[in-house]
């Protein structure tokens, strides 16, 4: 059956989160954001320097921070080079699809993964878990995860080993189903408090901090078809907002 793809209607507005996850700037936090926004993801070591100082991080700060970095696996230094490692360049492509979503329009279908695997630790279980999470699927049920077929991206290969891939279209309203999956008036009032909070800050560690967490929060976004979201959805706003702000940098 058809799903019914209307918009849900707008209920009275949420009140703001009363705290946002503003995490503490550290050195390390700094480097990192700078490389994961920079493309390729590589800078020399006096750009670096230079990039971090008005985040209150000092030379040699940075250089102890990075020094540490290379030795914890998170970069790789060629000359007076440091490149994001490879396990972090997955990082980046994560935050560049949570930036930059790739989608198609939407024609009713889901894309449904039902996990078959069997035997599989708790670590192993929690693993498909945060994978299938970051693919941007929801859980119906235990072993069940769905989401509307409006994404441009692949579903890796290895996943066929755990789970059987299926085209639905479940018959609840598409707008009911996407509500009970994601927290999505939750995640539009805290969008928005960010939002607030970016455009009242006025010091670049200050900024740094609030289009960091930007970044975190977008990570979680659903990218959901249009229809399907409450009225006011933020996040093309702080899609619009984080890339003033990188354009600001000269990232």
């Amino acid at each position: 059956m058809r799903t019914n793809t209307t918009a849900r209607a707008e209920g009275p507005p949420e009140e703001p989160p009363e705290e946002l996850e503003l995490r503490p700037l550290s050195a390390r936090s700094v480097v990192l954001s700078l490389l994961l926004g920079a493309h390729p993801p590589e800078l020399p070591v006096k750009e670096l320097v230079r990039r971090v100082e008005p985040f209150g991080v000092g030379g040699s700060t940075a250089r102890a921070a990075l020094s540490r970095m290379v030795a914890a696996g998170d970069l790789r230094r060629t000359d007076a080079v440091y490149r994001l490692s490879d396990r972090l360049l997955e990082r980046q492509r994560r935050q560049d699809d949570a930036v930059h979503p790739r989608t198609r329009a939407w024609d009713g279908d889901w894309e449904m993964l039902v996990v078959t695997a069997t035997s599989r630790g708790p670590a192993e279980r929690a693993d498909l878990r945060t994978r299938l999470t970051a693919l941007r699927l929801a859980e119906l049920r235990e072993g069940v995860w769905l989401r509307p077929a409006n994404l441009c991206r692949p579903l890796p290969a290895d996943l066929d080993r755990l789970a059987e891939r299926c085209t639905a279209r479940p018959a609840r309203p598409a707008g009911e189903l996407a509500a009970s999956l994601w927290p999505l008036d939750a995640w539009a009032a805290t969008g928005r408090a960010l939002l607030a909070h970016a455009s009242r800050a006025d010091r670049p560690a200050e900024l740094f901090t609030a289009f960091a967490a930007v970044v975190r929060h977008l990570l979680a976004d659903p990218v959901l078809p249009a229809g399907l979201l409450p009225g006011d959805w933020p996040g093309q706003a702080l899609r619009a907002a984080y890339a003033d702000y990188r354009r600001g940098l000269g990232t």
